[in-house]
């Protein structure tokens, strides 16, 4: 295992405070490194708290800040943090007007959020999102998974936050969007999580895994190394199923990167979906492509398509200014 860490033990504080310092602009670690919160914290907001295993980065620490998150709880690499950094979180950051947890559907995630919710300040709802059409259950999660979606609640829930919205329309707003959500992964290698030292999974120079999750866990088949048109083809179609006659209109197509995979693979992979969904009648309104949801090291790509409707798209047009997404300020 090549890593450019220190110590098994201190990477995930020692990248925590790298990152408080390079963006101190922003964001501000919380004591015992617990959460990271955004720096200007605006009275009488709906507060917005995520959060999960390290290893996804910029997900969710890199989404703090205005126009998003107001602050996030990072786990140690894949594991879900605990009720007390939710609640030091939410302390940190109640300015009077409720709280509401967007959380990714992993058991851990889903219990320790819901622990927090029952010990903590004021009035707190939740936001599961569970947009993953790859499987219905994993080790990981009872039902589906949630992933590079929660990006696209984050950002919209976040802008009618900071709009004003109280915590019922927030919480509302963020089960539509996820409702309207789907994604599918896939990946050409495994991750390699610091403490384990070798791959998740042993896979073979000419396979790859067709709807993958972000943790590496198994997808819905081990399959030969295809073109990326085919895989596009497939991940679309996926996408498209599941929605079934719903899938119409405008829509936010989002191409994610699962941390090894390069901009000029990302880009081709847009390209290769945009033209399949056009093809099937939808209109690409609003687009994203990068790294923001990964799985460490792990090359492959996810694909989230969200439709759209008026209030969802303004909302993500909407000023945000965070580590890994700004426009607009």
């Amino acid at each position: 295992m090549k890593k450019l860490i220190n110590g098994v033990e201190t990477v995930l504080t020692e990248s925590l405070d790298g990152f408080c310092a390079a963006h101190a602009d922003i964001v501000t670690l919380g004591p015992d490194h617990k959460f990271v919160r955004r720096n200007r914290l605006k009275p009488g907001k709906v507060a917005l708290i995520s959060g999960g295993g390290s290893g996804h980065e910029p997900l969710h620490a890199g989404f703090v800040g205005h126009g998003m998150l107001d602050a996030a709880c990072p786990g140690p690499v894949f594991t879900a943090p605990t009720p007390d950094q939710m609640l030091a979180a939410a302390e940190a950051v109640d300015q009077g007007a409720g709280i509401l947890y967007i959380v990714k559907n992993y058991e851990g995630d889903v219990m320790n959020f819901e622990m927090a919710a029952e010990m903590g300040p004021g009035d707190v709802m939740t936001v599961l999102t569970n947009d993953d059409v790859a499987v219905e259950t994993s080790d990981f999660s009872t039902g589906r998974r949630g992933v590079a979606g929660t990006l696209v609640v984050e950002k919209v829930v976040g802008a009618a936050a900071e709009a004003g919205a109280d915590l019922a329309a927030c919480k509302a707003l963020g089960d539509r969007v996820n409702a309207r959500t789907r994604s599918i992964g896939i990946a050409l290698t495994s991750c390699t999580a610091p403490a384990v030292g070798k791959p998740t999974f042993e896979i073979g120079a000419d396979e790859m895994e067709m709807g993958v999750g972000i943790h590496g866990e198994a997808g819905r088949r081990r399959v030969a190394l295809m073109p990326a048109s085919r895989i596009a083809e497939e991940m679309v179609g996926a996408i498209l199923e599941d929605f079934g006659p719903a899938a119409s209109g405008g829509c936010l197509l989002l191409v994610n990167g699962f941390g090894a995979t390069p901009s000029m693979e990302l880009y081709l992979m847009y390209r290769e979906a945009r033209t399949r969904l056009e093809a099937k009648g939808l209109t690409i309104a609003r687009s994203l492509v990068g790294t923001y949801v990964t799985s460490l090291d792990m090359a492959g790509c996810s694909i989230t398509v969200t439709l759209l409707d008026e209030e969802m798209a303004g909302h993500w047009d909407a000023p945000v200014h965070t580590a890994a997404l700004r426009w607009g300020v």
